[in-house]
């Protein structure tokens, strides 16, 4: 049994996800640089995860994608289960093993990842020094104060200063 490079990919995705959400929802165009994995292949699990609940999008500048509950809840086996399709799993190697003794296998791998949280991954990279840089402050410009013209009770034409007579 071995885990999918589609799992690798989401599993590691998903730490850098988390170890950077703080400041904000994070663009799966910087995961993707970060990992070195195709733009398109992350969009791809990326909307498995979102269908799933493990992330949420945001849409707009400055959007990108957050945890969708806390990396506590998540599991390994979750993320992988969300991306992974379940033929691949337990598809015959041609060594003569039973589909049976694969299908065994991956629910006792999948247990075992069941009981790995993201948090604990996350932690794990924050202890081995893993260095998130924050996202850079957005300096906004001051507003220059509105200039209103003056209210005058003057009046605006030649045709208004004559009727102003005849009052």
């Amino acid at each position: 049994m071995r885990m999918s490079t589609k799992g690798r990919f989401a599993v590691n995705a998903l730490i850098d996800l988390a170890l950077r959400e703080a400041a904000g929802p994070v663009a799966l165009a910087t995961i993707s640089g970060r990992q070195q994995v195709s733009l398109s292949y992350l969009e791809q699990m990326f909307s498995r995860l979102r269908r799933m609940g493990i992330v949420e999008s945001t849409r707009g500048p400055g959007g990108g994608y957050t945890l969708g509950r806390e990396a506590a809840l998540i599991s390994v086996a979750d993320i992988v289960a969300a991306v992974d399709d379940p033929a691949e799993a337990t598809a015959d190697d041609g060594e003569g093993l039973s589909q049976a003794l694969w299908q065994r296998l991956n629910e006792t791998v999948m247990a075992h990842m069941a009981t790995i949280s993201l948090q604990s991954l996350v932690d794990e990279q924050k202890a081995a020094g893993a260095k998130v840089e924050p996202r850079p402050v957005k300096r906004i410009a001051p507003q220059a104060p509105v200039v209103r013209p003056p209210r005058t009770t003057a009046p605006n034409s030649v045709f208004a200063f004559g009727r102003s007579f005849a009052r």
